[in-house]
């Protein structure tokens, strides 16, 4: 995701306690503590396992059954994508719970990358049983190894140690190597022509390349877990606080099992003929919080506001840029020519497009803020104009998906989509990490990032229920589906912008 990912490497509120003793290695590693090239691979196999799921999940869910997919209808291959790209965010606020009051980080990780990996061997086997007994272990295990991976890495690390940022660079391009590479694998093995043809001479059914490719990340798991298991004596567990009773800890732990289950219930029915409208609540639930913390005296309360307005702002953000898996998966598939200079290849390679580009244009971004300093753009602002490339970037679908009625359409209308994508994401992403860790009121740092991941499990959910309306048999409307998400966007960014000064305001504790 993209910067997305680099929300995974950043959003912990663990104090780092030790500095390890550097040593020499490879790919930059030297003078780096001991086992940051151990988290770095397990981290690039996690990635690999998530952005290659996307990359064919939903492709998979509605290709025929003759032809190896699960023959499902378009809505429902886009509930089931968002309910699981839900769970795995969602899952993310239990795991990091036992982390800290049960198992430890280390643990945590080790158990996760071991769930992940037999939640694709589940895929690899051809069934409807064990394609939702894999999704579920997939989002199980991400949800335990996901918070507590990036509080591995800073635990390497103690606050002033210089090495810091450069450590958290590298797993950075860790993140991103491994969502690069994944759909070019994935697709390979599950699209490709070449490697059908290779199942086909060696006796296996081509029909079921798709297994191979969901078992590749599976196999890519298991070696980074056990090497990790290797390594874990080179890795300290992140300080927490051990001073609340066992009576508060068995509390706690109620209120985010209970509180986590009830959000993917409540999205679940949201999916059921006749309860369509609790999907509103994901809009409705924040707008009542912001209202009452602008009111509140207390200026934690109005910081809360100011969080509201970025978390719906978040949602938003996340649910059309999350098109990537559902209704721009379907384009590229249905209606783009996959070719160029007369090479073809699987359309779930255009799933790359977005880490090359947050690669290439990471150190634009940060040079830029670095350049401007205290003339650089507000938060509000800086989400609103996030908003404004997202808006372009299907804006710029539309004449794509009016060209489509007459035949497929050049691969660069996708690659322009991808690159102001990576742009507007650059603009929230980052931003909104730190501004959450910077606004967020004294002793709450870790319910504020949770309530951050908590606006990308909603805006993935939601993101499965937009795509879930693609239709490749009638180009106008597809236009027209395209310019509606482009005019949401638009108007979000332009309330942002107009409530700028409000926020800004508020995320001082202001009235």
């Amino acid at each position: 995701m993209p910067s997305q990912r680099g929300q995974e490497i950043s959003a912990t509120g663990y104090t780092a306690s030790v500095v390890a003793e550097p040593r020499s290695s490879w790919l930059g590693f030297a003078a780096q503590p001991r086992g940051l090239s151990t988290l770095y691979f397990a981290e690039l196999w996690e990635r690999f396992s998530f952005y290659g799921m996307r990359a064919l999940l939903v492709l998979f869910m509605v290709a025929p059954v003759t032809q190896g997919g699960l023959g499902f209808a378009t809505p429902t291959a886009g509930s089931i994508y968002g309910t699981y790209g839900m769970a795995v965010y969602l899952l993310a606020l239990p795991g990091g719970f036992i982390a800290d009051r049960l198992l430890g980080a280390k643990r945590s990780v080790l158990l996760g990358g071991a769930t992940i990996a037999c939640g694709h061997y589940a895929l690899a086997w051809p069934s409807g049983e064990t394609f939702y007994l894999g999704l579920a272990l997939i989002a199980i295990g991400t949800g335990l190894f996901k918070p507590n991976i990036s509080a591995l890495v800073g635990a390497l690390y103690s606050k002033d140690d210089s090495r810091r940022d450069a450590g958290f660079s590298l797993f950075y391009m860790g993140i991103n190597l491994g969502a690069f590479l994944a759909p070019l694998v994935t697709g390979f093995l599950a699209q490709s022509s070449t490697f059908k043809g290779w199942l086909a001479d060696a006796g296996f059914d081509p029909n079921l390349s798709w297994h191979w490719g969901f078992g590749v990340a599976g196999v890519g798991m298991t070696f980074s877990t056990l090497l990790f298991f290797r390594k874990m004596r080179d890795l300290k567990d992140p300080d927490v606080d051990g001073s609340q009773s066992t009576s508060s800890v068995v509390r706690q732990g109620l209120f985010v099992g209970v509180g986590s289950l009830s959000l993917l219930g409540l999205a679940l029915l949201a999916d059921v003929d006749g309860f369509h409208w609790l999907r509103w609540l994901f809009i409705i639930l924040p707008l009542m919080g912001i209202a009452y913390g602008a009111t509140r005296q207390s200026p934690d309360a109005r910081r809360m506001a100011a969080v509201g307005v970025y978390f719906l702002a978040a949602m938003i953000f996340w649910a059309i840029f999350e098109q990537s898996g559902t209704s721009l998966s379907l384009f590229a598939e249905s209606l783009t020519r996959n070719e160029v200079l007369g090479f073809s290849f699987p359309s779930a390679w255009y799933q790359s497009a977005n880490p090359i580009f947050v690669i290439l244009l990471t150190p634009v971004a940060a040079m830029l803020w670095m350049k401007l300093g205290k003339q650089q753009p507000s938060s509000p602002v800086k989400f609103g104009l996030g908003l404004v490339f997202l808006a372009s970037s299907f804006l710029l679908m539309v004449p794509a998906a009016t060209y489509a009625a007459d035949g497929r359409v050049s691969p660069f209308w996708l690659v322009g989509l991808y690159f102001l994508f990576t742009v507007g994401e650059l603009m929230l992403s980052p931003v909104g990490l730190s501004t959450m860790t910077r606004i967020a009121p004294q002793r709450m740092s870790g319910q504020v990032l949770g309530l951050w991941f908590l606006a990308m499990a909603f805006g993935d959910k939601l993101a499965g229920d937009i795509g879930g309306a693609f239709t490749a048999n009638d180009p106008d409307a597809l236009a027209l589906s395209f310019l509606a998400q482009a005019g949401l966007v638009a108007v979000a960014a332009a309330l942002m912008f107009a409530i700028a000064p409000t926020v800004k305001r508020l995320s001082e504790g202001e009235s």
